[in-house]
């Protein structure tokens, strides 16, 4: 999943970074309103972390900004304010939540998952899955036929991402993009090394294989027919 972070706190944004890369985030992360208002227009995230206070223009003016372009990225607001009055205002102006600094880490994620769950449409608990393989977005829990699955987390990352679009065929330039937050280079093969790890811990143990490569295309997560 690919997460923008408009945050001029150099801190609070290595904070946010740091822990939301370890949960299997791709992360970008700039100072500038105006840069971040930039960024969501042109780039396709998951969900956004805004600051209210930033130079160049303010989170809320973003947002604005961002919904009147009808850009609907989920967005959590984060700010020092936090009366009623000040959530309101974040809330009207098109955010999705209102977390109030300090925070703790834990929050931020159970926040920025819910958003995530509410934008595809599912509810508590969170489980991706198909077949007899399932991914458990809280616990990082995976199982195939029962089986615990132990991934390292951009293979987590891999992987929630092809059950996300199970079904659809991803190109290497989405996985790129949503796992490894990289602009494509079309002489890396970082994208199938990965794959094949991932297989080897996904498919290598059972007589049916789920992940499938489309040549020319990318690769897809789908169940035998």
């Amino acid at each position: 999943m690919r997460l923008l972070v408009v945050e001029d706190d150099l801190k609070i944004a290595a904070f946010i970074q740091k822990g939301m890369q370890a949960a299997g985030f791709a992360v970008d992360h700039v100072t500038d309103g105006l840069d971040g208002l930039h960024l969501a227009l042109t780039e396709p995230y998951d969900a956004a972390i805004v600051d209210v206070m930033l130079p160049g223009v303010d989170g809320l003016t973003l947002i604005e900004k961002l919904r009147a372009r009808k850009v609907n990225t989920p967005v959590l607001i984060l700010s020092a304010k936090g009366t009623v009055d000040d959530r309101v205002r974040g809330l009207q102006a098109g955010g999705d939540d209102y977390l109030t600094k300090p925070f703790a880490f834990t929050e931020l994620l159970a926040r920025v998952q819910a958003l995530l769950r509410r934008a595809g449409g599912t509810t508590e608990p969170i489980e991706l899955g198909i077949g007899d393989l399932s991914l458990n977005i809280v616990t990082r829990r995976v199982t195939r036929a029962g089986n615990l699955i132990e991934l390292q987390p951009l293979e987590f990352a891999l992987l929630e991402y092809l059950l996300r679009n199970k079904e659809k065929v991803v190109s290497k330039t989405m996985i790129m993009e949503h796992v490894w937050n990289y602009n494509f280079d079309p002489r890396t093969n970082v994208v199938e090394a990965r794959i094949c790890r991932l297989r080897d811990k996904i498919d290598k143990e059972f007589d049916t294989r789920l992940i499938h490569t489309v040549r020319g295309v990318g690769y897809v997560i789908k169940a035998p027919a």
